[in-house]
């Protein structure tokens, strides 16, 4: 990451003080001075003739006194109010001068770039007319929804009056669980911010179910406009808001302005980072270094090709099982997630079990790779990597692991060996991967044509690659609150660094995708669901999951919203060989990389596969803690005997480089 720029701030000048009285000066003197700010006269008038004795018929009542001015309300403030509020002051102006700089540089360095290649990014204009001429040829449905609001505000009203009257009534709308926005105690102890709060709820909750009772229309349709009005609604969160934020508020008036000072400066940074573009940093990335405080495991790099490098990781016992492991990580990420620290790091922990870990890492594609395809990933991916760990390990089998989509490829690697009568996989095991995708979540919303088409032009104009910064974002949209709004409150209206977590340090590392592969991997599979309907070809051959026989092992995550569990059940359905499933909890990162010394969520497993999930889990046992130590057991069951352990150094492949190798530190 670049280093924040230090942009070279103006201060406000202090307003210049009053002159100071002269020396020798009589106390006469100020006293006139006061008369005049007052609206006395300035001048002395003259002495009148002494007056002469009159009657006191003759004597008129003395004017009544003339009336003087308050001082000025800064007159009013003590000394060190004043100075807090100047540098209030002049804070705030520092951190208006902050934003509009960081925005106009900005601005240049995107007066240059091609306008945007739609004016509906999120394609959602067709959907949204659908289903608002739907709603609007049901006026009694309409009515009730306007009735229904009414209602609703209605009780609001009333709730509050009777707070006001020293009641505590039960809240209206209350925040849903693990909504983590409205934490702060001034959500619920202030009138004010309590109401602003409950109207929100109130109002989102209206507007989203407005949009999914609408009947009679496409439900894809639906499904788009109902993500788009939860973005909508996500985005207009009162938390959002400085002036209606009271953590913010309270922040500023703790810094004397600071604290929007620092914010602002670290949305100028973030500009700057990003290019121009906004790129909100989620963590403090100076903090990790690949290969130092992250993805540490010792090991060596023992093969490579134009696609991947091929880890073997050092052993930590005297001996180990026969049969080695393979691991395909995503090549959307890199492979550290599974070697974070040392604490959580799943191939540290295989080592520790007796397990030769071998892991790929996948290049970072540039322009040169545009036109690699998922033909080349299968075959100098799956098939190159396999027959260099076998040579390695001097075995004519492996097991093998595949994580999200590097399990998806993995999958259709098998179909394609099983038709070749090909056995070098001894087992195969999914990360929260899919192989049906007809239930894969919101990224289904992503994957229609005109979408697609747009993909099409902007990888054409970045050489024939997808960004990793586009791929971030579009999982950073699906979870909005958490990876975007979360820390656009923390970073620009607190004033606050992100703090140091691997997890998103690791979650930022994206790579770029090739256009041919990625093309095809969203048509073929999230568009047509080719693989698990037997209509996926490589190489000439018709891809059927039900021909593979090899055993099976699948792990899924409760709350996964880029692998749902419904999705990932149907995949494992699908193959013709014995599939262990076992279910994790929480979600697509943290469902998986779950040490067992941890003592962290819990995983329920069933040795059958009944027609769906639900009937699944009626029947599942819950165990607390990780999943680890249910699938080493099964995992050992597929490894062969104990033999010496085997050593990167002085295996048949000559070593490369260390451990995690040059692959993973290519940026995008």
């Amino acid at each position: 990451m670049s280093e924040k720029s230090q942009k070279s701030r103006k201060t406000a000048a202090k307003p210049a003080p009053p002159p100071k009285p002269s020396a020798g000066k009589s106390p006469s003197a100020k006293t006139k001075a006061a008369a005049a700010v007052a609206g006395a006269p300035a001048t002395k008038p003259k002495a009148a003739k002494r007056p002469q004795p009159t009657t006191a018929r003759d004597t008129a009542p003395p004017p009544p006194p003339k009336e003087t001015l308050p001082p000025p309300a800064a007159a009013q403030l003590s000394g060190d109010q004043q100075r807090m509020l100047e540098n209030l002051s002049t804070n705030l102006a520092r951190a208006a001068m902050t934003a509009q700089g960081a925005i106009a540089e900005a601005a240049l360095r995107n007066a240059d770039r091609p306008a945007a290649l739609s004016t509906d990014p999120f394609h959602i204009a067709p959907a949204l007319t659908e289903v608002m001429g739907k709603l609007a040829s049901q006026p009694d449905r309409l009515v009730r929804a306007q009735a229904d609001l009414l209602s609703r505000y209605m009780d609001l009203w009333q709730s509050t009056a009777r707070r006001m009257a020293g009641e505590t009534p039960a809240p209206v709308a209350s925040p849903a669980k693990g909504d983590k926005r409205f934490l702060d105690p001034d959500w619920s102890e202030n009138p004010v911010f309590d109401v602003m709060k409950q109207s929100y709820l109130v109002t989102a909750d209206w507007l989203n179910s407005l949009v999914g009772d609408v009947e009679g229309v496409d439900p894809m349709a639906r499904r788009r406009v109902e993500f788009f009005m939860k973005l909508l609604t996500d985005a207009f969160s009162p938390t959002n808001f400085l002036a209606s934020n009271p953590t913010a508020l309270r922040e500023i008036m703790v810094t004397g302005g600071e604290s929007l000072v620092r914010g602002m400066e670290n949305f100028a940074a973030d500009l700057a980072r990003g290019g121009g573009q906004l790129s909100i940093s989620q963590t403090d990335y100076e903090q990790f270094k690949i290969g130092e405080n992250v993805a540490t495991a010792p090991g060596k790099v023992v093969f490579q090709n134009e696609l991947l490098q091929l880890l073997q990781f050092t052993p930590s016992t005297e001996q180990v099982h026969e049969i080695p492991l393979l691991i395909f990580p995503p090549w959307i990420n890199k492979f550290y997630i599974l070697d974070l620290r040392p604490d959580n790091s799943m191939i540290r922990w295989l080592t520790d079990q007796g397990i030769t870990v071998f892991v790929v890492s996948w290049v970072n594609p540039d322009r040169s790779l545009a036109t690699k395809t998922f033909d080349d990933y299968l075959r100098q991916g799956i098939y190159e990597a396999t027959d260099a760990a076998m040579t390695q390990a001097g075995v004519k089998s492996v097991n093998a692991v595949g994580y999200c989509i590097g399990g998806t490829l993995l999958s259709a690697a098998l179909a394609h060996m099983a038709a070749k009568g090909d056995k070098r996989i001894a087992s195969a095991t999914f990360f929260a991967a899919q192989q049906d995708f007809s239930e894969a979540g919101d990224l289904l919303l992503f994957t229609d044509e005109s979408w697609l088409k747009d993909l099409e032009h902007k990888m054409d104009a970045e050489g024939g690659v997808l960004s990793g910064q586009a791929m971030a974002d579009t999982f950073n949209v699906l979870r909005s609150n958490d990876l975007i709004w979360s820390f656009f409150v923390n970073n620009y209206l607190m004033g606050k660094e992100p703090r140091p977590f691997d997890l998103l340090f690791w979650n930022s590392d994206q790579t770029r995708m090739p256009k041919a592969l990625h093309m095809f991997y969203l048509r073929k599979f999230y568009g047509q669901n080719a693989l698990a309907k037997g209509e996926l070809e490589v190489d000439g051959i018709k891809l059927n999951l039900g021909t593979v026989k090899t055993p099976i092992y699948v792990q899924s995550s409760k709350e996964d919203h880029i692998a749902p569990a419904r999705s990932v059940y149907r995949g494992a359905r699908l193959f013709g060989g014995p599939v262990t499933f076992t279910l994790a909890g929480s979600g697509h990162i943290a469902g998986v990389v779950n040490p067992p010394s941890a003592k962290k969520y819990q995983h329920w497993t069933f040795d059958q596969l009944p027609e769906d999930l639900a009937s699944w889990q009626t029947k599942a046992v819950e165990t607390p803690g990780s999943w680890w130590p249910h699938w080493i057991t099964w995992l050992k069951s597929y490894s062969g005997d104990m033999v010496p352990a085997r050593n990167p150094t002085k295996g048949p492949l000559k070593p490369i480089e260390d451990a995690p190798g040059s692959y993973v530190q290519v940026k995008s």
